[in-house]
């Protein structure tokens, strides 16, 4: 991610699309050192649901029907989830 001027859904898709699992934090961390600008969990964590959305799914050339975004619970007695894009037909939990 370059500090060119990407939009939030833009910084979570670029993060998300290697297919890892992301908590808020670190999309928070990658998102405000790659950028410079920071986002509350609030706003990244809709930024994800817009992930779900018909024209975000188009502009990122996510699948048009089903989930595109797994969650599970963060281990370890940590309180949270993490988040992981579909891409395709990969879908291991």
């Amino acid at each position: 991610m370059s500090k060119h001027k990407y939009t939030l859904d833009e910084s979570v898709y670029t993060c998300l699309k290697n297919g890892e699992w992301w908590t808020f934090w670190d999309l928070q961390k990658v998102i405000k050192d790659n950028t410079n600008k920071y986002f509350g969990e609030p706003s990244i964590s809709a930024s994800i649901r817009n992930m779900r959305k018909d024209d975000r799914r188009e502009k990122f050339g996510l699948t048009k029907y089903g989930e595109v975004i797994q969650r599970r619970r963060i281990g370890n007695g940590y309180k949270g989830y993490e988040y992981k894009l579909i891409i395709g037909e990969k879908n291991d939990r």
